[in-house]
């Protein structure tokens, strides 16, 4: 299974920018056996069944993107330098990990600024990331953070504009309530509370489960044989509640089907045999592409993903790798916008378990 297997051209114009508005408005294009049909994210209560439980990820995105800057007193007087920060993952003491520009000219036992409130020392540095430790932690933290920070936009995003106030709403989930992602669940991003309420009064359940998505869902595929690629590592939770509405809406018949591929990586972490899940407090390194046995996915709700990255693969996976290509060739035809403010897509598999 090579890395080119899930290449495909993609025009810049079709990178979406900002999101559809309303957040409904959005294409959706809804892929069942060998039919596609060209629908609206508000067209959804129509396509669910009464029973069927959509997966919500109910992570919050922090606003981990810092500017900050350091002092140095050099031959010449003093120098003040700017610092770009991105805040990762709490690390072990209340410290964070971070990706820093530039890395090379810092120093440990260095303060980097970022406001009047917030400061950092940075503690260790590595070959490509830091540690810091903040002069604040707690409620205090999040408080300053949340003034200082901006979105972390993806860098296919970044690479087009500059994260502002805006960002700060439409890179959010309605449901978001615990914080701790430097990315957001984008599939999610477009349910509003009158849709999710609309869907609701169809006979449609709604359970939460918690995945904290990391920078690392961004990071290219490098190896030609895909199946050596090592998948980054997240933390996430299916509580007790979870796992039991779950469980019973397997045995009553109804389909299960995540909002993004965050929620299904979970679930599928999770799960404990076919049509089966436990309880589940940790870190995933799951990694799903073609030949995965899926054993609680019945259908996927998701955006439309890079060219070579794990996303692709995973939908290929769910989809069967041919099927994928036919329902991206329809996309890009239609011109569908990509990726986290793009248009979502709806992926119901024949049976589950296909490949």
């Amino acid at each position: 299974m090579k890395l080119e297997d899930f290449d495909f051209d993609l025009p810049e114009g079709l990178i979406a920018t900002r999101p559809a508005v309303p957040r409904e408005a959005g294409k959706l294009l809804v892929a069942e056996g060998d039919a596609i049909r060209d629908l609206h994210v508000g067209d959804l209560p129509d396509l669910f069944r009464p029973g069927d439980r959509l997966i919500l990820n109910n992570t919050k995105v922090i606003p981990a993107r810092l500017s900050g800057t350091r002092e140095r007193m050099t031959g010449q007087g003093r120098v003040v330098a700017k610092v770009e920060v991105t805040l990762l993952e709490p690390a072990p003491g209340g410290e964070w990990t971070a990706l820093a520009k530039p890395l090379r000219k810092l120093r440990e036992g260095e303060e980097i600024v970022f406001s009047a409130d917030l400061s950092a020392r940075v503690v260790a540095i590595g070959e490509a990331q830091l540690r810091l430790a903040f002069n604040l932690t707690g409620p205090d933290f999040d408080t300053a953070l949340a003034e200082a920070g901006a979105m972390p936009l993806p860098p296919y995003i970044a690479a087009l504009r500059a994260p502002d106030a805006q960002d700060k709403t439409d890179y959010q989930t309605v449901f978001a309530r615990h914080s701790g992602a430097v990315a957001a669940p984008t599939a999610s991003l477009h349910f509003t509370r009158p849709l999710l309420e609309a869907i609701h009064a169809k006979g449609v359940g709604f359970t939460e489960v918690t995945l904290h998505v990391g920078a690392g869902t961004f990071l290219p595929v490098k190896v030609e044989d895909v199946t050596t690629h090592k998948m980054h590592s997240e933390w996430g939770e299916v509580s007790a509640q979870a796992a039991e509405e779950i469980n019973a809406t397997v045995a009553a018949g109804g389909r299960i089907i995540p909002v993004g591929t965050t929620a299904l990586r979970l679930i599928e972490s999770a799960a404990v045999g076919q049509g089966r899940i436990a309880p589940f407090r940790g870190t995933t390194e799951i990694f799903i592409y073609p030949g995965f046995r899926f054993q609680l996915t019945d259908a996927l709700m998701t955006n439309f993903h890079l060219p070579k990255s794990t996303l692709l693969m995973l939908v290929s996976a769910l989809m069967g790798a041919a099927r994928i290509k036919a329902v991206y060739a329809h996309a890009l035809a239609e011109n569908y916008r990509f990726f986290s403010y793009g248009d979502a897509s709806l992926l119901i598999p024949e049976r589950r378990n296909s490949a």
